[in-house]
């Protein structure tokens, strides 16, 4: 597929030409030379804006990090309940579908194994780890963990693991949010006092002991 000189300045066409080839035929067996040759311009236009595949592939993800990090921030300045989690899911959801941002998912799915070693791979990790454990703050149960870790992969898993034909993007979205709300379900709020109201009650000291032979 080719993208034409409407697609924007030279910097985003290269992005999303790179997009197109890491997804088609892989991220390993793409190079450079094939992204100018696609674009049509030489190799030294290509280096003037990236040095690098890697530079490529963290040029087109740091929005979408950028946009998980305003989540983190969000959610870790609300209690931790199912509601606040459910509006995390839900944001969540909305950048995802959000602009080329699922080209950028199908790449991340296709390209796992290489992006292991890439510093936007790296990062990625990094913030999904995070979004998990605001998903499951006040639960610390690994179960809750797991739980928090597959909500997301509801939303990621949607653009290739619903096959249906024809099927919308919003239809996608509704799909992934229900299947996600029934994990977020079964994690565990906090209770409405904070940790505070865990706290086990003491007897006072008007309480007497019970006595076993009582």
């Amino acid at each position: 597929m080719w993208v034409s000189q409407s697609t924007g300045g030279t910097r985003e066409r290269i992005q999303a030409v790179a997009l197109e080839l890491f997804t088609e035929q892989g991220y390993e067996k793409t190079s450079l030379r094939e992204i100018a040759e696609r674009l049509n311009v030489t190799k030294a236009a290509l280096y003037y804006h990236f040095k690098s595949k890697d530079e490529i592939v963290s040029s087109f993800v740091e929005d979408r990090l950028r946009r998980m990090d305003e989540l983190i921030e969000w959610a870790r300045s609300q209690p931790a309940t199912l509601d606040t989690r459910r509006i995390l899911i839900s944001r969540y959801a909305d950048a995802m579908f959000a602009g080329d941002q699922p080209s950028v998912m199908r790449f991340f799915e296709q390209n796992q194994t290489v992006l292991k070693s890439l510093s936007a791979g790296l990062q990625m990790r990094d913030r999904m780890m995070r979004l998990a454990n605001e998903l499951c703050r006040g639960d610390e149960s690994p179960a809750a963990q797991l739980r928090a870790a597959l909500t997301l992969f509801a939303v990621h898993s949607s653009w290739f693991a619903v096959r249906a034909p024809d099927i919308t993007n919003d239809e996608r979205r509704r799909i992934a949010l229900e299947v996600a709300d029934e994990l977020l379900a079964r994690i565990a709020s906090e209770p409405a006092g904070g940790p505070a109201a865990r706290t086990v009650e003491q007897p006072g000291a008007g309480d007497q002991p019970r006595s076993d032979a009582a």
